[in-house]
């Protein structure tokens, strides 16, 4: 992906610094050539990265610092990350972990607590005040929310609305919704931004066609679908937005932070639970077919959207880059996007807690003090306003307050309007070192109800039992 750089004050202080390089005055005689090796998911975000270090990255050391990331495919990076750092052969300085993962590697003993190097850098101090708090919860922290430190933002990530234009903005289409639900439908981003979960419903039912059927005054030649969002059995695919319909709706799920008087058993199965659980469940039937096999993926959501076969769906906005690209969407000079929907409440406001995306850096526990030194200046770099400002022109986004709050943010990418006020509202899953064993049966028995084995109580009763037999068993609840 090629990086458009529009500021010239940004190029400008950019050439200075290689001049000075150039001339020598910021290179000492002893200069070494360090290599930080990362571990990195495979997506846009780590990519542009790579690019901008490679272009810009100068280490204040004078030292000669080249990243070198190893890609991995997402679907395989939690196992490769895992094999490598429980293998001893210690292979990278750094790595970009998924939040959830934080408990298991530091009590491992593999990331490094970085409490005491923030304490006494007033550089980092600075960047963790200009972060969203709820970064910094996510991220940062372990045991979650506590003022221990062990993980920077690389690529904050949340949920939005991905919708066709060209459906929701066709006068005959709206018409006909109008006639039908007795409102108007939503066109523009300010009007999406508004929509609640009764009105998903509405656009799921509406907008479903069938092959044969006129679409925005087309004939469709396939069967085509209202809406579309994450329910497949892998990895978190379904916990991802289950948990958001559980929060608004007052419930919860296992509260690592209320450890070890927190239940899991009248908690995670709770009334508002369970009635959150059911109107994720009500909604499926409005999605196309391969959602019944419980493989509707945050793949699938993406290819389905990109293939014109829905109408609106919710999708991580990391992936965003390719729905608007000729080269890999076939609707790309069609979409537009909102914030994501969320609970109506009785003041008429919208409940739109999620639950977050995205990954920190982290060092690992085996760096020599020269390479310790020169990954904290690399993240001191990522995380300027400078760099933050050439990463979301290039299309990541910045979790610094005083880069996405600036009126120039919202111009860069046609949803980044979206994703300043969605992270106030913004909770995280678990990240006790049991996250993966309490993942893996939620996921196995979100998915008997996504493809109709068994109903939303019996579900997630099943789920409060083995949570509180596991959980006290690791002493998490007493």
């Amino acid at each position: 992906m090629r990086v458009s750089l529009p500021f010239g004050g940004l190029l400008a202080t950019t050439a200075v610094a290689t001049m000075v390089v150039a001339t020598g005055l910021a290179t000492p005689a002893h200069a070494e050539n360090v290599t930080i090796r990362m571990a990195v998911p495979d997506w846009p975000p780590t990519r542009i990265m790579k690019q901008l270090a490679d272009e810009f990255y100068q280490a204040p050391s004078g030292n000669t610092v080249t990243l070198e990331p190893d890609f991995i495919p997402w679907p395989d990076y939690q196992n490769r990350l895992s094999a490598s750092l429980t293998s001893g052969e210690q292979r990278y300085h750094m790595a970009v972990s998924d939040s959830q993962w934080l408990g298991q590697f530091i009590e491992g003993g593999y990331y490094k607590n970085l409490t005491d190097i923030i304490a006494a850098d007033p550089e980092l101090q600075a960047i963790f005040d200009d972060l969203n708090q709820n970064l910094v919860d996510a991220y940062s922290t372990y045991p979650h929310k506590t003022e221990n430190y062990y993980g920077f933002p690389q690529m904050p990530d949340v949920l939005i609305t991905y919708y066709r234009e060209d459906v929701f903005c066709n006068e005959a289409e709206a018409a006909a919704f109008n006639s039908q639900y007795g409102y108007d439908l939503p066109c523009t981003p300010e009007e999406m931004n508004d929509v609640d979960w009764d009105m998903v419903r509405d656009f799921g039912e509406f907008f479903q066609r069938t092959a044969g059927d006129e679409l925005a005054g087309a004939t469709l030649d396939d069967d085509f679908f209202g809406i579309a969002y994450q329910a497949g059995k892998g990895y978190d695919f379904s916990s991802m937005q289950i948990n958001a319909f559980v929060w608004q709706h007052g419930g919860n799920i296992w509260d690592e932070t209320q450890a070890p008087t927190g239940q899991a058993e009248g908690v995670v199965n709770s009334e508002m639970s369970v009635k959150g659980f059911e109107h994720y469940l009500s909604l499926l039937e409005y999605m196309p077919p391969v959602v019944q096999t419980g493989s509707m993926d945050i793949f699938k959501v993406d290819e389905l959207f990109r293939a014109g076969k829905v109408a609106w769906i919710i999708q991580w906005i990391g992936f965003a880059e390719s729905a608007i690209s000729a080269d890999t969407s076939t609707v790309h000079d069609q979409v537009n996007f909102a914030m994501a929907p969320g609970l109506r409440k009785d003041d008429g406001s919208l409940d739109r807690t999620s639950n977050i995306g995205g990954q920190p850096f982290v060092l690992t526990t085996w760096l020599t003090e020269t390479e310790e030194q020169e990954a904290i200046d690399f993240v001191k770099w990522w995380l300027s306003e400078e760099t933050q400002l050439r990463f979301v022109q290039a299309g990541g986004q910045s979790g610094l307050q005083s880069v996405y709050t600036q009126p120039e943010y919202n111009t860069f990418r046609p949803w980044n309007h979206a994703f300043g006020p969605s992270l106030d509202w913004q909770k995280d899953v678990w990240h006790v070192p049991d996250f993966m064993e309490l993942l893996i049966q939620q996921q196995e028995e979100f998915d008997k109800a996504i493809t109709g084995q068994q109903d939303a109580k019996t579900t997630l009763d099943n789920i409060a039992e083995f949570q509180q037999e596991l959980l006290t068993d690791s002493g998490l609840i007493e």
